[in-house]
Parts: C-alpha cells; sequence; structure tokens
C-alpha cells in the first residue's frame, strides 16, 4: 500500500494508520533496497527548517509516521487528510510481533550498552519466536563504525531498529542507509530505554487525551527547550490556516 504523503511547512508526512504501517513494513520485507521508517513531530518538523540535511533526508524517507498530535491535528486544521498518530515507541513492537509471526529477524543498534542488553531480553521474553540477528550499543567512535556496518550487514536484519536519538539517528541513516543489506531502517529514538525499564512511557490516561508530551515534561524537566518547538508550531500551522 502506498500511503498519502501531504506536506507540512515543507516536511512530508504520511497519512496513514497503525495498521496500515504495519502492512507497509510487511510489503517491504519481498525487496532488497532499504527503506526507512521515520517518526514525525512538530519538534523534529521545527528542527528540519533550519536543518537543510535532515529536511533532505526526510523528503527521501520511506514512511514518515505522524508521531505526535500536534502533526495529526495539523493534517486535519490544513484540511490535509485523515491520518491517526502512530507513535515509534508502539510501532516498533508491532514489528517485532510482525517479525516474530512472520519469521523475520531484527537487529537491535544504539543505547548505552545495559539498556541495550536489557531492551533485547525484554523483546525476548515477550515475544519468545523473534528472532534477534544482533545488537550493538550505540556507544560507537566514528572509526569503529565500519567494524559496526559489517556486523549489521553480516547478520542481514529484516527489520534494523536504531536508538540514537533525533536528529542523531537520521543522520547516520542519511550516511549509511546506502551501504546497509537491510529491509526496514526505522529510528526508535529513546524506545530502548523504555522496553529496559529505564525510562517510564505516560500512564494510558495522558496518552489517550493526547498529552503524553506534557507528561514527559513534568518527568523530565530537561526537556523544556527542546518543547518551545510546540507553541513556534502551532504558530506556524494557525497563520497557515488564516493566511493559506
Amino acid at each position: 500500500m502506498v500511503p498519502t504523503r501531504v506536506d507540512i511547512l515543507g516536511i512530508p508526512v504520511d497519512c496513514i494508520t497503525m495498521d496500515q504501517a504495519v502492512a507497509w513494513a510487511g510489503s517491504r520485507m519481498q525487496f532488497s533496497e532499504p527503506k526507512t521508517v521515520i517518526a514525525v513531530n512538530p519538534e523534529k518538523i521545527m528542527k528540519a527548517q533550519s536543518d537543510p540535511q535532515l529536511q533532505k533526508f526526510l523528503r527521501s524517507a520511506g514512511l514518515l509516521i505522524p508521531d505526535g498530535i500536534g502533526v495529526v491535528l495539523a493534517t486535519r486544521l490544513l484540511g490535509l487528510g485523515y491520518s491517526e498518530r502512530v507513535p515509534g515507541a508502539e510501532l516498533m513492537p508491532r514489528l517485532c510481533a510482525l517479525a516474530s509471526e512472520k519469521g523475520y529477524s531484527v537487529f537491535l543498534f544504539g543505547a548505552s550498552p545495559e539498556v541495550n542488553k536489557r531492551a533485547a531480553a525484554k523483546l525476548r521474553n515477550d515475544f519468545p519466536a523473534l528472532i534477534i540477528a544482533g545488537t550493538q550499543h550505540g556507544y560507537v567512535q566514528p572509526a569503529e563504525m565500519p567494524a559496526v556496518l559489517d556486523r549489521i550487514n553480516r547478520a542481514a536484519p529484516d527489520f534494523l531498529f536504531i536508538a540514537l536519538g533525533s536528529p542523531k539517528q537520521e543522520l547516520w541513516m542519511s550516511t549509511y542507509l546506502p551501504q546497509l543489506r537491510v529491509k526496514v531502517c526505522q529510528g526508535v529514538g529513546g524506545t530502548f530505554d523504555v522496553l529496559a525499564g529505564r525510562v517510564r512511557r505516560a500512564p494510558r490516561f495522558f496518552r489517550c487525551i493526547h498529552l503524553e508530551w506534557f507528561y514527559r515534561l513534568l518527568s523530565q524537566p530537561s526537556r523544556l527547550l527542546r518543547q518551545t518547538a510546540l507553541p513556534r508550531f502551532a504558530f506556524h500551522i494557525l497563520r497557515k490556516r488564516v493566511l493559506g
């Protein structure tokens, strides 16, 4: 399936549901060319306004999931189409479930050595049939990257999950994707930390009322500076809605 791709402040976003995102990833298993799955939220859209390299990479991504509720509301407010929120932290387990069912393999790259190890253990516990082709923490020096790429390619996973944080993981994919022998490469941010139990996701109540970002701000005050992107994003969307 080919999702409808729309433009929000110059950045593409796919109008898609969670089930459609999983189906899209599954459809890529028949192809050898690697494709990326990137989570798009207001913060990333605003960051891309002043980062040409990030903007170029986002425009070339295979699937751009509407991770933030602000992005979903923007598509509706601007009359661009219907979409539901597809959090990257929820898509990754869904893809692992698909891999477990179909016999696809996964590789975990990123986070600290301990978090990476615990995230892999959590996935093995949740999906006993899941084939984890390999793991690699993200504390890697540039000189070590060729060996990391070789390790990933020798494992030849169907899904490569990268947890280096944004925009570092996007820039990593932009640089190394052509060298990878994988089918789908998803940037998952802090999802390994959640799987490892190091960071707690917002309670279901906050997620249901679309205030997960507020809960994260309360539990991680250091995110305050990053969250200034939200009012700036809202201002630009409202201005575009009024002025066209």
